[in-house]
């Protein structure tokens, strides 16, 4: 059977929360890392806090999956990436990602993560719609998506403000049947 925890590049893991803090704390001074990933005000967590976070989150949230991202290379912490199911009913899930490191930015790693997220919604919680949203600025997150699969499904215009600038936010999906047609062709 496949390792449906390991890609081309990366390989996603569990973390001990001490290592995610200290990781997530230094990402988070990096304000283009956190206006690329997340809509919300830039705000500084301690380790401690992050920490705390993190356990609380574990303890009390069963429809999510989160992993850690780790580069096969280096075996390095370098981002991270979860699911949020939105409807065992309608087996839907929101996907997340984020990868810190800027190193590693625009080398395929991130792509990679996305693949085997949306592969493991797919077939190992057999779900059958994957969702995201994005900022429309953040172009690389766009292709990156568009080549596991993804697709445009709408946009909120002038949804965001940063830096005193309207932007516009993108819904992208994926459906199991366009992700299984996909992984025929490969």
């Amino acid at each position: 059977m496949k390792d449906i925890y390991r890609g081309t590049l990366v390989r996603l893991s569990d973390d001990s929360p001490e290592l995610l803090a200290k990781a997530f704390a230094r990402w988070d001074r990096d304000t283009e890392q956190h206006r690329l990933a997340d809509s919300d005000p830039a705000q500084l967590w301690s380790e401690k806090k992050i920490k705390e976070f993190q356990e609380k989150r574990a303890e009390t949230n069963s429809k999510s999956f989160r992993f850690s991202i780790h580069s096969l290379d280096e075996d390095k912490l370098i981002g991270g990436v979860g699911l949020w199911i939105s409807s065992w009913t309608h087996a839907e899930t929101w996907l997340g990602i984020s990868i810190g490191e800027r190193d590693y930015w625009g080398r395929g790693y991130g792509t990679d993560a996305m693949r085997l997220a949306v592969q493991y919604a797919f077939l190992e919680l057999g779900l059958r719609r994957v969702s995201l949203g994005l900022h429309a600025y953040n172009e690389r997150a766009l292709k990156s998506y568009q080549k596991v699969g993804f697709k445009l499904e709408g946009r909120m215009r002038g949804e965001g403000l940063r830096d005193g600038v309207r932007y516009d936010s993108l819904w992208m999906g994926i459906l199991r049947e366009e992700w299984l047609a996909l992984a025929e062709t490969k």
